[in-house]
Formats: structure tokens, C-alpha cells, sequence
């Protein structure tokens, strides 16, 4: 999804720019040497290596197949791979890149995260209760993406939370947990987030907790953002 979404070179509103005006319709595949298996109906329908990955615009990142590695199900031919099909996300239960699980679409290769300790600052309030007030943090980069502060549960008024039955998913950083706040009277749904168990990329933030700026009265420390 990096390349054509959001903030990426090729996105509706790329944080760079380009030397020229690329053509609207353009579409860059490359070779995925990745074990991608797919399973239906408790059986394996697709097992290759030798994937292709499709980046297009106003689309989400998909896999394309060698056609004969593709027996029995629903596909369609890629006019710019010859001898090569798409499937369907949802023609399958179940889809695994090299043993993970995926969900929604493939993992992109240009997708990056990094999490790094730092003392930038952050403070959370919410219904005049101070939930965060410090600069123990981890800022979290993620491509196409604007940097997100998380903080370890020992520096959060905990007890103001109660998990909610949201939850979400990433293929970057793995399932999400939903808070709401409590304070006396005033209950605000999924003021924050946390991910108990992501993928190794993300192990720093295990555990810890961001929230959103749309819910709370958030003051952070943000690389390119002033301090509000």
C-alpha cells in the first residue's frame, strides 16, 4: 500500500515530489520470493514462491500468480504480467506470507517501522483529569504515516481506562485493543490503543499506549509540528 497510498512517492499526497508528472494509470510489479500460501476450506489452494507483487493507484497492493499455481478458483488475467493471475482477497479463509497470517492485504516491502525511546513530551487530559504528563515516550515511525507517541502503562492513569470491544488490525503492527475513558460521569469511547502482541517490528511498543488527538485534550512533542 506504501508506494500509491497516502504520503508515498506515488500517493495522492506524496510528502516529496517528483521530477515529472508520471501517467495516471502506472503500475509497477516486481518479484515477491516469498512463500505465500493460501487455504480454503482447510486446504491449501495456493502455494508458490514465485508471486508477483502489483502496486497500482486507487488500489490496495496485491498479489498476482503464475497461472498454473492457481487451480479452482475465482481469478482474473493481469494485462501487464502475461501468464500471470489476481485472486481475490475474500476467494480464500486464509492467506500466510512466509508462515504470518495476513489480513486486508499483502505486507509491502516499503513499508517501515521503527520505534525509538525519546524524550519528546507528551500530555493527555481528558474531562479535566490528567491521564499522561511526561517524557518517557516511544515515537513510532511508520511509512506514508505522520509519527505517533505511545507511553508504557506505568506512566498512564490506568485506572481512568476500561477496555472497549474495538479492535483493529495491522499488518505492521498486529491487533489492537480499544480504552475508554472514565472519568466520574463522562465516558469517551476508544480514547486509546495498544497492541499486546505485534510482529517483531513493533515489539518496542508492546503493551504501550497512544490515543487519539480527536478525543482527549493532547498535547505532543511531534518531529515538523508545533507543541500544542
Amino acid at each position: 500500500m506504501t508506494l500509491f497510498a497516502a504520503r508515498g512517492p506515488l500517493g495522492p499526497d506524496p510528502a516529496g515530489r517528483l521530477s515529472a508528472a508520471l501517467p495516471e494509470d502506472l503500475v509497477y510489479i516486481e518479484p515477491h520470493p516469498r512463500r505465500v500460501q493460501a487455504i480454503h476450506q482447510g486446504r491449501t489452494v495456493i502455494d508458490t514462491e514465485r508471486a508477483l507483487l502489483v502496486h497500482r493507484r486507487h488500489r490496495p497492493l496485491t498479489y498476482a500468480f503464475p497461472a498454473d499455481a492457481v487451480v479452482g478458483l475465482a481469478c482474473e488475467p493481469l494485462p501487464e504480467a502475461p501468464d500471470h493471475v489476481v485472486v481475490p482477497w475474500d476467494a480464500v479463509d486464509t492467506w500466510l506470507e512466509e508462515g504470518r497470517r495476513l489480513v486486508h492485504y499483502p505486507p509491502n516491502p516499503y513499508h517501515r517501522v521503527d520505534c525509538r525511546p525519546t524524550t519528546r513530551h507528551l500530555r493527555v487530559e481528558i474531562a479535566g483529569s490528567l491521564l499522561v504528563d511526561t517524557r518517557e515516550t516511544m515515537i513510532l515511525f511508520e511509512t506514508a504515516l505522520e509519527p505517533r507517541l505511545y507511553v508504557a502503562p506505568h506512566v498512564v492513569r490506568t485506572d481512568l481506562l476500561r477496555r472497549t470491544e474495538t479492535t483493529s488490525y495491522c499488518n505492521y503492527k498486529g491487533t489492537a485493543t480499544y480504552w475508554a475513558a472514565v472519568v466520574g460521569d463522562t465516558v469517551v469511547d476508544d480514547v486509546a490503543w495498544s497492541y499486546a502482541d505485534p510482529p517483531p517490528e513493533s515489539t518496542p511498543i508492546t503493551g504501550y499506549l497512544s490515543f487519539d488527538a480527536s478525543k482527549v485534550d493532547l498535547r505532543a512533542e511531534l518531529p515538523g509540528a508545533p507543541y500544542v
